[in-house]
């Protein structure tokens, strides 16, 4: 699901048809609509309007239509075309604009971006744990994935599939650290994880995301659930998607979401070493 509207069941809460129109109006706009605009249209006063729209979204207009313009600005990036038009066309009316935003939301300069990751350099190690291989990997800006698998191998090569250009370099001393770190997170989960995170996604993806933060360790809660969390019941196959998409295991936790039935569902990383998690987790607490 590439947008808050189309999440929003118009039928969710009674001003649920406003806000989805708005954030239509805002995806389809090739400049920010002003909140004055945005609140004329839904014939409420600006107040009232981005009250609303952030009970409805868990975003305020502004942040929204900040996400939308970096989803945009990464769907540029990806085609052809110089990357001022890119920038334009995605609604930035300056350069400077974009790029004084350009490392939070792309992890990299532009050119980097649109060249799968060329000059920027990802570190990273591979080692095992007791859920079997695990890779980890940073950008300057954080951790920005944690994977676990059967095959070290199929890990690298699904991080060079991530970012095909960068230059991949293996973990120094201090990467190390963080290595050691991550997985002791993931042999005792509640410690948490007191590194950076390198998160990106669309506005609906991270929205997700922070709520999953909020499920506390030896816990478990539905899809269902979450999406209710959000302010959007009904989208809750969309909930499921961005679990799917979620890159960094153990540390943005979606291993804690289940079927409504309480069974387990798909899991990137393999249902068993979810099942093992969450079996985990519970004795842990519990200890």
């Amino acid at each position: 699901m590439d947008t808050l509207a189309a999440a929003i069941m118009p039928n969710a809460t009674p001003h649920a048809a406003l806000i989805a129109a708005a954030c239509r109006r805002i995806e389809a706009a090739q400049t920010p609509p002003r909140l004055s605009e945005l609140a004329a249209d839904a014939g409420l006063s600006p107040h009232h309007f981005h009250r609303l729209f952030k009970a409805e979204t868990g975003l305020t207009p502004k942040a929204y239509a900040a996400a939308d313009q970096a989803r945009r600005m990464r769907a540029m990036l990806a085609g052809e075309g110089t990357i001022t038009e890119a920038i334009f066309e995605a609604g930035y009316n300056a350069n400077s604009r974009f790029y004084e935003k350009a490392g939070q939301r792309l992890g990299m300069r532009p050119s980097d971006y649109r060249a799968g990751g060329a000059n920027t350099d990802i570190r990273f190690a591979v080692g095992q744990c007791s859920l079997g291989a695990i890779l980890v990997a940073g950008s300057p800006r954080g951790i920005c994935a944690i994977s676990l698998g059967d095959n070290p191998d199929a890990l690298v090569r699904g991080l060079q599939d991530q970012f095909p250009r960068a230059r991949l370099i293996g973990a120094d001393a201090e990467f190390e650290q963080w290595v050691a770190q991550v997985v002791g997170m993931v042999e005792t989960p509640r410690l948490g994880l007191a590194l950076p995170l390198d998160v990106r996604g669309t506005a609906f993806q991270e929205r997700v995301w922070r709520a999953l933060l909020d499920i506390a360790p030896g816990t478990t809660t539905t899809y269902s659930e979450i999406a209710q969390r959000i302010g959007m019941p009904r989208s809750v196959r969309a909930v499921a998607g961005a679990c799917a998409a979620n890159k960094l295991a153990v540390a943005i936790p979606c291993h804690r979401v289940v079927r409504s039935d309480g069974n387990l569902s798909g899991y990137r990383w393999g249902v068993a070493r979810k099942q093992v998690l969450i079996d985990r987790e519970a004795m842990q607490t519990a200890a």
